[in-house]
């Protein structure tokens, strides 16, 4: 009897750290605009970003005060497929967590900016996704920007 407690234990516990086929799409939605992203790739960016996709960013002042910043989308995938080519840009995603339900998912990354090789800042990027016609698409993103309290 024993044996088939123990098997059922490492079932149920297995299941219930496996993601689902929504969470795995939302999480690859994610990796593919950073594969985009690091390949100065617009294309591969832009199929997994919504057409009304909304940019922010929020870090705090070197006298304390917080700001967030709205930035125009079509600024971001500009401004990654113009760099120099001696420019790299490397963002370290760090982990994913992600949560799904319905249409809708969050996928929150910590992450680490290095700039040709020099470490910038850190933070952590919230992704919120829509499943539109069955495909997610990114359509917010936020992030954080700090240089002290970070994992390097």
């Amino acid at each position: 009897m024993k044996p088939y407690i123990f098997f059922l234990i490492l079932v149920v516990s297995f299941r219930l750290n496996a993601q689902t086929d929504d969470e795995k799409a939302a999480k690859q939605a994610v990796i593919q605009f950073f594969e985009g992203f690091h390949k100065k790739d617009s294309v591969m960016m832009q199929q997994v970003v919504h057409k009304d996709l909304i940019l922010q960013t929020t870090f705090t002042t070197k006298d304390g005060e917080a700001v967030l910043r709205n930035q125009p989308a079509d600024g971001l995938i500009k401004a990654v497929v113009t760099r120099p080519d001696s420019q790299t840009w490397n963002e370290k995603i760090l982990s994913y967590n992600v949560q799904v339900d319905g249409t809708m998912a969050n996928v929150w990354t910590p992450y680490e900016f290095w700039l040709n090789g020099t470490f910038l800042h850190c933070g952590v990027n919230s992704f919120q996704l829509f499943k539109d016609n069955g495909q997610w698409k990114i359509i917010y993103l936020i992030d954080t920007r700090r240089k002290k309290g970070c994992q390097e």
